[in-house]
């Protein structure tokens, strides 16, 4: 126990370390095996839409007697179509199927009244236009194309564009791995996916600029000097936030995790499983690529500037000089070179250890 409440500090200080930047190749491997599951999903599979993007009409018959496949047999038989039949915690059954007629819709409550065992006043009708939904898509778009802009913006003024790019490609990252979960499951996407996905943008960005931050504070005039490369401080810095990141995490992930096992899983509220699914997969996949995607993406970038494609060479010169028998540099300069990691952060006394000043002896004073 003791050794885990030690960790944030070992990690923090350079003591240990994962090397999430210098296995970069493997994170991209693993990353590309789940990013082509989704869009083969998307592709061969597609997205279920719900009623409001598609349009249709939507018989919800409460206290139902029937089976969900008896009742998807009437709307399958009336309708000629395959109709998308759920079953709610409290006994409703819900039908949606194409758009009807109001003859044609009529005719199938009856038929789902006399199934069911309802009366056919009870059962609740309604027709939603396709029209709804594309609007809906399009202001999605719309509040999109302009969020990144703004992000782009805010990157490249604060940090680089360079930050900026990574950031949007691990953001992307997790918009297309959100939504092929969607694809892979056969989820309806809603409105409240929308709002859901929307949301997730920030929480996406909000770990990635965390560790962007202690990026640059870390690689703050590193070109001119030879202690670490810039993969190393960038690397330090992915380790220093690491603890941060999974706590911030797993608490903003507890409460939507609730929302699908008690909202949607016991009272059988279908729009908040809707919103929930899309925020827990977009939380999870934002932690993962802020880790994994972000920084070792910016790492790439960053190397192939001119003055950094030397850096690594004048650090592995000065860690072979260090190594040499007889040479001048400094045990701490040893130990940074060996270790492959300079400590980037100022070392801090500890309060209980400080050296408390001398106390001068009182002369003796003769008796007179």
């Amino acid at each position: 126990m003791s050794s885990l409440r030690t960790l944030p500090h070992r990690l923090y200080s350079g003591e240990v370390s994962f090397d999430f930047v210098g296995r970069r190749k493997t994170w991209y491997v693993v990353s590309g095996v789940i990013l082509l599951v989704a869009v083969g999903a998307l592709v061969f599979r597609g997205l279920n839409f719900g009623i409001e993007f598609r349009g249709g009409a939507e018989f919800a018959i409460p206290n139902a007697t029937c089976t969900v496949a008896q009742a998807r047999d009437v709307a399958d038989t009336a309708t000629g179509t395959q109709s998308i039949v759920t079953e709610t915690a409290s006994g409703t059954i819900g039908v949606q199927t194409e758009a009807l007629t109001p003859a044609d819709s009529s005719l199938l409550a009856g038929q789902l009244a006399e199934a069911c065992g309802v009366a056919k006043d009870d059962i609740k009708l309604q027709v939603v236009g396709p029209t709804w939904g594309e609007e809906i898509s399009k202001k999605a778009v719309q509040g999109l194309v302009v969020f990144i802009i703004l992000v782009t913006i805010f990157l490249s003024i604060y940090f680089e564009w360079r930050m900026a790019v990574a950031a949007l490609v691990a953001l992307v990252h997790d918009l297309v791995i959100t939504i092929g979960i969607y694809a892979l499951t056969g989820l309806q996407v809603t409105p409240a996916t929308v709002i859901g996905i929307l949301t997730i943008l920030g929480f996406s960005l909000y770990d990635t600029v965390v560790v962007f931050d202690k990026v640059k504070e870390n690689t703050k005039g590193i070109a001119g000097q030879s202690v670490m490369t810039y993969g190393e401080a960038a690397n330090l810095a992915v380790n220093q936030t690491l603890v941060r990141s999974i706590n911030t995490s797993i608490v903003a992930l507890l409460p939507v995790l609730a929302i699908i096992i008690v909202g949607a899983g016991l009272l059988g509220a279908g729009t908040l499983l809707d919103l929930a699914v899309a925020l827990a997969v977009g939380m999870a996949a934002g932690a993962y690529s802020s880790i994994f995607i972000a920084a070792p993406f910016l790492v790439q970038l960053k190397e192939q500037q001119p003055e950094m494609k030397s850096l690594p060479a004048r650090v592995a010169a000065r860690r072979k000089q260090s190594k040499a028998p007889g040479s001048s540099a400094t045990a701490g300069d040893a130990t940074e070179a060996s270790s492959g990691v300079a400590t980037a952060v100022t070392t801090r006394t500890d309060p209980g250890t400080r050296q408390q000043p001398r106390r001068q002896p009182r002369s003796r004073r003769g008796k007179s």
